[in-house]
């Protein structure tokens, strides 16, 4: 009962954080445009702050191995409100991005949440279970935040900020009282890391799982530059206005719920080869991509659904694909680099999307049909690769 209550208090830890990830990213551009500010200052707040949690995230995570996760974790929490504050209050840019740098500083809700739920786990097949109600409650969050944002920011812009902010709060009172230490290991670790480069040095070493980590990096961009853009576009395209944009954020976390609940164990893995996948799901986002700069809805329309099942089956195979091959030994260890590509990504997407959107609203989506172009031919080559070292390997041992 004691590991049950923990794992429901996480879950809502973790539902709440992504309830304010989707109440902001589509009414975010709106209320920073009211700055008198350009587009590209919208998508730098999202590098700066994704900057901030490629730098912290490690050291966060390593403090809580050695002081505990439940300081560490609320501390982050309390700390992701008066960064919410700060922004919501701002009356000029500079306190924009402060309040984005606090939050950012401060950005390890989600890998101590993933602690907590290990540290609690029995066994393998739980720990499997509990990261993957993570990933449902990602859908969650991301059809209940968005309908939020569209809704507080048609009474003011600078609401869904406030309203992020006091969910947080909450969030971080509940977890002082209710939140129990998980991690009974306290001091095992001697040296806590503050270099955020390391595990980017790993896998450039990596022969083995070097290729694979650079597709996941230009897939990266590509999803982190869509997003930093996408309530830019449907605005200046579409003329959408942050309700209408915070409603097809809905759409697509439902999207997003029932191909993570149903179609990708009941479809996809059901009727064909991890490996297919995992190259030719690649296809699927360049062709979303090429039906969304078309400009024309219905194209739209198709090419949203297309890039929403495409990103979200891709990380999840590409996941297990790079988990497969690195063993069950170095698994922890790949997971922690995934996630140092995936920051730099998500400042290095932003950057590029917006630099390219202020020219012209067609190339940011121009740029990603070359990025996961690129991703789609190295990882054909490198599935090709690793099926000839199988089964050379087979051979030997035969």
């Amino acid at each position: 009962m004691k590991f049950e209550k923990i794992k429901i208090i996480i879950i809502l830890t973790v539902l709440v954080d992504v309830i304010g990830l989707g109440i902001i990213i589509p009414v975010l551009p709106f209320y920073v445009e009211s700055f008198g500010v350009s587009s590209f200052v919208v998508t730098l707040l999202f590098s700066v702050f994704a900057f901030f949690s490629f730098v912290s995230s490690p050291f966060l995570g390593a403090l809580s191995d050695k002081i505990g996760r439940r300081p560490i974790l609320i501390i982050s929490i309390a700390s992701t409100a008066f960064g919410w504050f700060v922004f919501a209050s701002a009356n000029s840019v500079w306190l924009l991005f402060l309040g984005r740098i606090i939050d950012g500083a401060a950005a390890g809700n989600f890998p101590i949440a993933q602690s907590y739920l290990l540290d609690i786990a029995k066994n393998d097949k739980e720990r499997t279970t509990n990261l993957g109600l993570i990933g449902a409650v990602f859908g969650i969050g991301f059809m209940i935040g968005p309908v939020i944002g569209a809704t507080l920011g048609g009474i003011s812009p600078a609401l869904p900020f406030w309203f992020v902010g006091f969910l947080a709060m909450f969030n971080a009172i509940g977890a002082y009282f209710f939140l129990p230490e998980t991690n009974h290991n306290k001091n095992a670790v001697k040296k806590i890391p503050i270099n955020p480069f390391i595990p980017l040095f790993s896998a450039m070493k990596d022969r083995m799982l070097r290729s694979r980590y650079i597709a996941w990096f230009l897939f990266g961009i590509a999803f982190a530059g869509m997003q930093s853009i996408f309530a830019l576009f449907v605005k200046s395209v579409f003329g959408f206005s942050a309700s209408a944009t915070g409603y097809l954020f809905t759409a697509m976390g439902v999207i997003l719920v029932i191909n993570q609940g149903f179609a990708l164990k009941r479809i996809w893995l059901k009727y064909f080869k991890e490996v297919d996948l995992e190259i030719w799901f690649f296809v699927v986002m360049i062709l979303g991509f090429v039906f969304l700069d078309l400009k024309i809805f219905a194209f739209f329309a198709a090419g949203l659904l297309l890039t929403t099942v495409g990103q979200s089956t891709l990380r999840v195979l590409m996941s297990s694909g790079i988990a497969s091959v690195a063993g069950a030994q170095k698994r922890g260890e790949v997971m922690g680099i995934m996630a140092s590509i995936m920051s730099v990504s998500m400042i290095v997407g932003p950057l590029l999307a917006g630099a390219l959107f202020v020219k012209n609203v067609q190339w940011p989506f121009l740029l990603n049909i070359l990025l996961l172009s690129a991703a789609f031919f190295i990882m054909k080559k490198c599935c090709i690769n690793e099926k000839i070292i199988t089964q050379e390997n087979v051979e030997v041992v035969a």
